[in-house]
């Protein structure tokens, strides 16, 4: 054996070698396709090497010029596969370039597919033997060669520089390891191997091609390359056990279920946390149905549309529902959850979180009925100051109604009785009766307490409402009104009761606030304007005004009253933040105050 034989065996099950890790690489991975193309370089590579030896032991001029054919086919495939690789593996490079280089290098292909191959000899006129150390020899042809192989060198200057375009743009990236050990190797190759062979079919290097040589140092950058990608995976397998330990501890800790569903195949996978949640056994795939049947009844449909749109728009999902445990327990669930999508851009999976949030509901709720008492603790209190006002409010209809039941009694007595004249005072008494029922259902309905129920208002007859409430205390205090109102009142969705009570607290601090004015200088004026889908109510005087820290009157139990307790606007405010709307103040310019109530616009009905 000679190191002829033994160097393009080695080079040949290198090549070989190489070609089928990264084919199991390719078939396994993905994307996978770089692996592949570069599996391919190696086989043919494998190929030309062992074309390589067998020319180099060649007999006869036939015998060499059917494996000059063969070798200047893999020539052809090794440039082409290469130009391919470089540009699934880089992401790079002039695509004209590409297609430019390889058409140069296929294109004179075309003369070895006739009978004879004419591309690198026109003729073989003989073969000679060169003896070379260790008594090692190789086969060198002689004959006239055809001046269209240059056209084949330049499609390999070509490909050169699409490589190196490729190089130098993934190095301005800054992937410049992969530029210089990957893009300088390939360049190297096509150089030193180009450079080679164009000497030798020029014949003025009697040598082989030595080609695979040169490849070797494709195949130890590529190793090298895979050899980092596999430490680097090791080490993302490490950080990844240690991120999911972290995980696991976090969710656990925080009791969070985590969860994925699949949308092909329509199966949920869970974490012990997220089935025990929903009531499960241990966490294996389950079908998305029953997830979705122990949700309560209640919820089930709105999740489901909520989930389902989220799936259609590719959107987040946030949302709070009920389930039901196989037990009959009810939990309280908050859950979010993202779409991912597939290499063609479709929703394939949905992965989320969920946590118990039942304490915090039950919580929410005592919370909710302590304010609704609060509330309507302050309504009572508003009531009780308003006490001579709702008086006279009755004292005027039943003054009223008894003088005509008097007067009635007298008609009746004479001969003959006025008819005509009772029929009128009846008439009066039971006007004056309905004014009084108004004024108690008006007080009951403030007096009762509830939970908030909204509902489509028009807020200018809330406004008039709470204004005949307070009608005759306004009087009393000689509180001009002056109300601008649009033609068309706006419509709010809220809870009548829980607006008048924030209206009527407006109204009585700005009387409050006038109180030390000149009698005939006590102007209110109240006005709703739409805008922007929000309605606003302001509530405006000319008296006192506000301190300088203007947020400092919506602390709980920061009065300015004598007898006040501080808790009627932070209540108020607390309202409106429950209509989804706010309430806020401003110092006017020459004097008093201006309160603002902001809420959403009652979305248009159509019959």
């Amino acid at each position: 054996m000679t190191w002829i034989t033994f160097l393009w065996p080695m080079v040949t099950a290198a090549c070989l070698t190489m070609g089928l890790i990264h084919l199991r690489i390719g078939l396994r991975r993905t994307p996978g396709v770089a692996h592949l193309w570069f599996a391919l370089t190696a086989f043919v590579m494998a190929a030309f090497s062992s074309l390589e030896l067998a020319m180099i032991q060649a007999q006869n001029p036939a015998q060499f010029l059917a494996l000059q054919r063969w070798i200047d086919f893999a020539s052809a495939a090794i440039l082409v596969s290469l130009v391919v690789f470089v540009w699934v593996f880089f992401g790079s490079g002039r695509k004209w370039l590409a297609l430019l280089g390889s058409g140069l290098v296929l294109g004179p292909m075309i003369l070895n597919l006739g009978p004879e191959p004419k591309l690198t000899f026109l003729q073989i006129t003989g073969i000679r033997t060169v003896e070379t150390f260790g008594g090692a020899s190789y086969a060198v042809a002689e004959g006239t060669r055809n001046a269209w192989l240059t056209l084949f060198y330049l499609g390999i200057i070509v490909v050169m520089a699409f490589v190196v375009d490729a190089s130098v743009t993934l190095w301005r990236r800054g992937d410049r390891r992969r530029a210089v050990r990957v893009g300088g190797t390939i360049t190297f190759f096509l150089l030193f191997a180009g450079v080679s062979a164009a000497l030798v079919d020029a014949g003025i290097m009697p040598t082989p091609y030595l080609a695979s040589l040169f490849y070797l140092a494709i195949l130890v950058a590529m190793g090298m390359e895979l050899s980092d990608d596999v430490l680097h995976a090791a080490q993302l397998a490490a950080d990844l056990r240690e991120n999911e330990e972290r995980m696991s501890l976090a969710t656990q800790a925080g009791g969070i279920g985590l969860w994925i569903w699949d949308l092909a195949t329509n199966q949920v996978w869970g974490s012990e946390q997220l089935q025990g949640l929903f009531g499960f056994g241990s966490p294996v795939p389950v079908a998305y149905a029953r997830i979705v049947d122990r949700i309560h009844q209640d919820d089930r449909e709105q999740v489901e549309q909520e989930v389902q749109r989220a799936v259609v728009d590719r959107t987040d999902y946030a949302g709070e529902f009920r389930t039901i445990g196989a037990d009959g327990t009810v939990r309280w669930i908050g859950a979010q959850a993202r779409i991912t999508v597939d290499a063609n851009g479709k929703p394939a999976r949905m992965l989320g979180a969920a946590i118990d949030i039942t304490a915090r509901k039950h919580a929410a709720q005592q919370v909710d009925q302590q304010r609704q008492e609060l509330a309507h603790l302050s309504r009572i209190t508003m009531l009780s100051e308003l006490s001579g006002s709702l008086a006279h409010e009755l004292n005027q209809p039943l003054a009223i109604i008894l003088s005509n039941a008097q007067a009635a009694q007298r008609l009746m007595a004479q001969e003959p009785p006025d008819l005509a004249e009772v029929r009128d005072i009846l008439a009066d008494i039971v006007s004056e009766d309905e004014r009084a029922s108004e004024v108690i259902q008006r007080m009951r309905a403030m007096l009762k307490p509830g939970e908030t129920r909204l509902q489509p208002l028009l807020i200018t007859n809330v406004i008039e409402e709470v204004l005949q409430l307070v009608n005759s205390d306004l009087n009393s205090r000689s509180v001009i009104v002056h109300c601008r109102f649009p033609l068309v009142g706006p419509r709010v969705m809220g809870d009548q009761i829980q607006l008048q009570q924030v209206l009527l607290n407006l109204i009585l601090n700005a009387c409050d606030a006038m109180d030390t004015n000149p009698r005939a200088d006590r102007y209110l004026t109240i006005a709703t304007e739409q805008r922007n889908g929000m309605v606003y109510a302001s509530v405006a005087d000319n008296g006192c005004g506000l301190p300088p820290e203007v947020e400092r009157v919506f602390e709980p139990f920061h009065t300015t009253k004598k007898d006040g307790l501080g808790l009627g606007l932070p209540i108020c405010r607390t309202i409106a933040s429950v209509h989804q709307g706010r309430l806020w103040a401003e110092r006017n310019e020459v004097r008093g105050a201006t309160f603002y109530l902001e809420l959403p616009a009652a979305k248009a009905t159509h019959s």
